[in-house]
């Protein structure tokens, strides 16, 4: 019986798979650290924003060179009529952020398009034009999530958002943190949204 050729040894497939695997296994941690440093808040790659964006104008407008909508951070607009330094900046929109979480939004909502497709997408919320306009947004936010069963707004779908006892420390948190991820650059994502208009546009 005559020795199989190289290729087809099973010796050679072992010492393959061994070497694609430690091989692939590099690659990954390469692009997990990188995907990291991509993704961190105030990162320099600017992607995702600090979280002090949020003593900002937020805006979404068209680039042509990349051929979609962007965020745009514009001139000073503090939340709630109050500038917040880096830490309490953080403090509040991780607030917001684990109101979000306990209160169990993606049950009914998506944030960057993960969760549940009975209520609206919340990745821009803070740009939604359903808020009326850039003046009255903040009170709308907060009367809407401290009770929003007198201030339902439905739009004609007769769906309801439910009283999740969410007080108004949370609330503000909820609109910070909806407010910093608008700035957050989602390559366009949700597609075809029309920002609230800001700044007199």
């Amino acid at each position: 019986m005559t020795d199989p050729v190289w290729w087809a040894s099973e010796n050679f497939w072992r010492k393959t798979a061994i070497f694609v695997t430690a091989f692939m296994f590099v690659i990954l941690i390469f692009l997990t650290f990188h995907s990291m440093s991509v993704i961190l808040a105030g990162s320099e790659a600017e992607r995702v924003p600090a979280y002090s964006v949020i003593n900002h104008r937020v805006d979404y407008r068209f680039d042509n060179e990349r051929g979609m909508f962007r965020p745009v951070i514009g001139e000073e607009a503090p939340l709630f009529g109050t500038v917040h330094t880096e830490a309490e900046a953080r403090a509040l929109v991780d607030l917001g952020k684990l109101t979000v979480q306990a209160k169990n939004c993606m049950n009914c909502h998506t944030l960057y398009g993960n969760g549940a497709y009975y209520a609206p997408d919340l990745t821009k919320a803070w740009l939604d034009p359903g808020w009326g306009n850039e003046q009255s947004r903040e009170t709308l936010m907060l009367m809407f999530l401290t009770d929003p069963v007198t201030n339902a707004r439905t739009y004609g779908t007769g769906r309801r958002m439910p009283d999740l006892g969410v007080t108004e420390e949370e609330a503000r948190g909820v609109i910070a943190f909806l407010k910093w991820m608008s700035a957050v650059d989602t390559n366009g994502f949700p597609y075809g949204f029309t920002p609230l208009p800001q700044g007199g546009d």
